[in-house]
């Protein structure tokens, strides 16, 4: 892969002496499309021969000889500009704590989510190529906040109101379409907050297993259950002193939302096996792509808990509701993906444009930023290709917003179409999941809300 030309290289550093884990977080970062090298220590990093500093350094904590908070310290020391996301396998609260204020972007405990990581990388990368895009180009970016790229109405009042909230302790609940920024606007309430020198902690309800989830978040002590072979902290003592951001907070088991409720309550819970009861200093922040609303009519979500956790809502815009943002982010993604990719800013031409902007994104920005990025790769010119089958359907006319059935039908049908495309191999990176921008639940929950099976013949493999 080609370097970008910017000030810092445009790989991704990973300094690990368990070798296991130093191959499984190199193959998941070259898998994702980055560069990526490998160092066995942190004298093995310290000897690289280019004087630029890496686009992000994923680091373990605890090494022998030069542990990676010392290296922390060294780069620190030495006004070498970059963002380091620490795993390690024997995290603790105070280690945390130490390591986000001390300057680390991210805190991970193995083992850990790999698209959480993921997205830590991107948000980064991000950020950096976003300064750096700035600094050259500053007549010609795009307006963008915290990540989020706009100038329509909607999103600068959404943008006032995390503005507002975002100096309070309030709890928040965003809601919002699959792809909309959910992520990028918890981020954005944490990093104007009073915590931002805190740790920022993600939890994705939907993909961790309902009998794992109370260990996830209040942890647990030895031999509370088969298998719990050493003591885990838990998510919310990992956020203490920061923001938890719980992810898809509607699939969370009815079981388990009592005890949340008293968490947010009483900020307190006492660890699995253990009587001891542990006070937490941590803002709340959840997001959800479902109706809680309803769910509670339908007695699948406790009424006491959504009002406890709706204290502040944000509702977040689709795409559709916001199409004057459109261009803005094509360009964004555009120059985004071709710096990564080191090849010039490919040029949109206005029938193209147009065609974006009439496309009504089921998948939102996720599918927009995904469109992008394939369509720079595919680019070997100067205009940008758009290959991928967006249906050329048009917007509803007048400005007026399309009705629930009529929407349903359309998104239904345009998943039919990605799924046929992909023949029906839902996972992995050609997979109607990764076409459409969603994740593999979102895209398996989306299928049976609206009655969509595999075909029998397929179902059979």
């Amino acid at each position: 892969m080609k370097e970008a030309s910017m000030s810092f290289s445009s790989s991704i550093c990973v300094v690990d002496d368990d070798i296991a884990s130093r191959e499984a977080i190199v193959g998941l970062i070259r898998a994702a499309g980055w560069n990526a090298e490998a160092f066995e220590s942190a004298q093995h990093y310290l000897s690289r021969r280019t004087a630029r500093a890496p686009g992000c350094l994923i680091l373990d904590v605890d090494m022998p000889e030069l542990s990676g908070l010392a290296l922390q310290q060294q780069l620190a020391e030495a006004q070498v500009d970059v963002p380091i996301i620490f795993v390690t396998g024997h995290g603790n609260i105070r280690m945390s704590v130490q390591a986000i204020k001390a300057g680390a972007v991210e805190f991970f405990t193995k083992p850990f989510d790999p698209d959480a990581l993921l997205n830590a990388v991107e948000h980064v990368l991000a950020e950096r190529e976003g300064r750096a895009t700035a600094q050259r180009r500053s007549d010609v970016a795009p307006a963008s906040t915290h990540g989020m790229v706009g100038r329509s109405a909607r999103l600068q009042d959404m943008q006032r109101r995390i503005a507002t909230v975002a100096t309070t302790d309030s709890t928040v609940l965003i809601q919002g379409e699959t792809g909309t920024g959910k992520e990028l606007i918890a981020r954005a309430i944490h990093e104007q907050s009073g915590r931002r020198k805190g740790p920022f902690v993600k939890v994705n309800c939907a993909a961790i297993p309902a009998s794992l989830l109370e260990s996830e978040l209040m942890g647990h002590e030895r031999g509370a259950f088969t298998g719990a072979l050493t003591r885990r902290i838990g998510r919310f003592e990992q956020a203490h002193e920061g923001t938890i951001f719980l992810d898809e907070i509607g699939e969370m088991a009815l079981d388990l939302q009592p005890k949340l409720l008293r968490l947010l309550q009483e900020r307190e819970f006492e660890r699995l096996g253990s009587p001891t009861t542990v006070r937490c200093d941590v803002r709340v922040v959840a997001a959800t792509n479902r109706d809680l609303k309803a769910m509670t009519a339908a007695r699948t979500f406790r009424e006491d808990l959504y009002y406890r956790l709706s204290v502040f809502p944000l509702a977040v815009p689709s795409l559709r509701e916001r199409k004057e943002d459109v261009p803005l982010l094509v360009s964004h993604f555009a120059r985004q993906f071709a710096t990564r990719m080191g090849k010039d800013m490919p040029h949109v031409d206005d029938a193209t444009m147009e065609r974006l902007v009439r496309y009504e994104w089921p998948g939102n920005v996720r599918e927009l930023q995904n469109v992008i990025e394939r369509a720079v790769i595919l680019s070997e010119g100067p205009e940008l290709a758009i290959e991928h089958d967006l249906g050329d359907e048009p917007g509803p006319s007048s400005g007026a917003p399309p009705r629930s059935d009529e929407l349903a039908e359309h998104t239904r049908a345009h998943i039919l179409k990605v799924l046929e495309a992909a023949d029906w191999v839902i996972a992995g990176p050609s997979g109607a999941a990764a076409r459409l921008g969603m994740k593999r639940s979102t895209l398996l929950f989306r299928m049976r809300k609206l009655g969509i099976e595999r075909p029998s013949a397929r179902r059979s493999h």
